[in-house]
């Protein structure tokens, strides 16, 4: 696929929707996050049944705020399958933006945007609680520090869970994101013709989405870490 895209579209279609998906990260993963964190100082999270509530509420409220960033994500990586006649040919996320509200009303910002709450729901789940959860179990139970060894297992185990509980999802949300309007009546209509395709046409792309939420998760928990070590606290006084 990739020697396909560089040898018909060039080296840079491959960063197509990188606009987009930065947007999407600025929005779903800063709202997820900041949720989640605001969330540990005002209830207890030792135990993984606490660390899942609160990531479910900031996973959903997150792929809510993130949905038209996402919308455009997927549109605009989608073009390069089109053809040349039926591409939106967007210029960047905002150019996506402004177009969708002209051309199709501001609502299909946000369409697909209740599939997206539930991945976000289930990746923050996938991503965070197992992070956290692992992590204590390796340095309550297995005598691991708190060192960059640790932080790297905790965040490869999250970005397996995340990858396995949420390509599902992920299959449905694009197709419903990338769909002409008209194309599929509801979530219901695109799942009925997920499943005649059979029970591995949700796992479609499995490889792909691990091999960017793997270095992604590793790269975004390790930063993480760097910040909670380095930043955040005021010095004990002399």
């Amino acid at each position: 696929m990739t020697r396909k895209i560089i040898k018909e579209d060039g080296v840079l279609t491959l960063y197509n929707g990188i606009s987009a998906s930065l947007l999407r990260q600025y929005t779903y993963t800063l709202t997820r996050f900041g949720i989640y964190a605001f969330g540990q100082q005002v209830m207890d999270t030792s135990s993984m049944s606490r660390k899942v509530a609160l990531s479910s509420v900031a996973g959903f409220i997150g792929g809510l705020v993130g949905a038209p960033g996402d919308m455009l994500n997927v549109r605009m990586q989608n073009d390069v399958k089109l053809p040349a006649d039926k591409r939106r040919n967007y210029k960047h996320a905002i150019d996506g933006l402004v177009r969708v509200c002209r051309e199709e009303g501001p609502r299909h910002l946000f369409n697909g945007a209740g599939v997206a709450a539930l991945r976000g729901m289930l990746m923050t789940v996938g991503q965070i609680a197992f992070y956290e959860q692992t992590k204590d179990v390796l340095i309550e139970n297995f005598g691991f520090k708190k060192n960059m060894n640790t932080f790297i297992f905790a965040s490869v185990v999250s970005a397996v869970t995340a990858t396995m509980i949420t390509q599902p999802f992920d299959v449905v949300k694009t197709r419903r994101m990338s769909a002409r309007p008209g194309e599929y009546s509801g979530l219901g209509d695109i799942f009925i013709k997920t499943a005649k395709e059979g029970p591995m046409a949700f796992f479609k792309g499995s490889i792909p989405a691990f091999t960017r939420l793997g270095p992604h998760t590793v790269i975004l928990f390790l930063t993480l870490e760097f910040l909670r070590t380095h930043f955040g606290y005021m010095p004990a006084e002399k």
